[in-house]
């Protein structure tokens, strides 16, 4: 939407025009009870003179709004005033001076009425008031602006606190990982899971950068954590993705939205040979993507205190404006992720 200094200059020759009808008025309500009494050469001088004095006031209407959104943007109301009156009183100067010249030729004008020097004042104040509020809403729209930038740089900040929570929690857990594959001294599966941990860790670390993301960049994460986990839990731990082609690059979603959800199930459950874990990712028909597992809860209660799902539910707010859903019963945990 444009401001309201910006719409007025493009529409200067209409606003102007409008204002122009608007303060010669009076004379156009007298030209028919002119014409009864005026024939002839008379009627023609005087119809020439009217269209004189609308061209004229045009004009200056023109000028004096261009003078105060471009000279003045930023004048108060008293000096722009004082400006105006300025312009519009040499501006009658000039009108009048033409007007009494035609005069001495013996056609009648009203170089000296009220009407017109009543003209010149609504001139000098509607010129005034059109540049003043142009000032105050610009104000206001600055204001507005600047606002939504800080609030921007706020929500922008935090969501980098919150990604940041992130990052140090699964380092350690992939730590663990690493040492196994070494104490197995498999050298080739040990390079492969370096391999991906590191664009993993590409994926995490750039995330500071970004906000929402499509949905395909999030499950391209979710393979390179899929062989990091694979090879922790000796294929204990698979993974299930549902979701069209079609929809991966439309759907967006906060970054690192999986992440949480998928280290949740390896922290809280029971992940052996016993208690194969597969978690699941499909998108249900409401535009969700619902990411759950089964629940294998460990015999004793987990050193965590529910940060990463918390995590979360701030980052869709901040984000999206949407809340998340979680559902949970003795089997299946569930969590549904709006999507936008």
């Amino acid at each position: 939407m444009d401001s309201f200094d910006i719409y007025i200059t493009r529409r200067l020759t209409l606003v102007s025009l409008i204002s122009t009808v608007f303060i010669v008025y009076p004379n156009i309500a007298c030209i028919p009870w002119e014409l009864k009494y005026i024939k002839g050469t008379d009627l023609v001088v005087l119809l020439s003179f009217f269209v004189y004095r609308f061209f004229f006031f045009w004009g200056l209407i023109s000028l004096l709004i261009r003078y105060n959104l471009k000279k003045m943007p930023d004048a108060l109301f008293k000096q722009r005033l004082m400006h105006n009156f300025l312009f519009s009183f040499v501006a009658y100067l000039l009108y009048a001076s033409i007007s009494y010249g035609v005069s001495s030729m013996g056609i009648r004008t009203d170089a000296l009425g009220s009407i017109l020097i009543f003209q010149f004042f609504v001139t000098c104040f509607l010129c005034t008031f059109i540049g003043y509020i142009s000032m105050l809403y610009s104000g206001q729209r600055e204001k507005e602006q600047e606002i939504e930038r800080l609030r921007f740089e706020n929500l922008q900040s935090r969501c980098d606190a919150l990604a940041n929570q992130i990052n140090p929690h699964f380092f350690f857990n992939s730590l663990n990982g690493i040492s196994a594959l070494i104490r197995k001294k498999n050298d080739e599966k040990t390079l492969m899971y370096v391999h991906e941990l590191s664009d993993t860790f590409r994926y995490i670390l750039q995330s500071d950068r970004k906000g929402l993301v499509s949905l395909r960049e999030e499950l391209e994460f979710v393979q390179s954590f899929q062989y990091v986990m694979e090879v922790r839990f000796a294929n204990k731990l698979v993974f299930s993705v549902e979701v069209e082609e079609g929809q991966q690059d439309l759907l967006r979603l906060p970054v690192l939205s999986l992440l949480p959800l998928l280290d949740n199930a390896v922290v809280h459950n029971q992940i052996d040979s016993e208690h194969k874990m597969e978690v699941s990712i499909v998108l249900n028909e409401w535009g969700e993507l619902v990411v759950s597992n089964p629940v294998y809860p460990k015999l004793s209660p987990s050193d965590t205190n529910g940060t990463g799902l918390k995590n979360l539910e701030s980052r869709f707010t901040l984000l999206m404006n949407k809340q998340i859903r979680i559902e949970c019963d003795e089997d299946i945990f569930r969590v549904y992720l709006p999507l936008k």
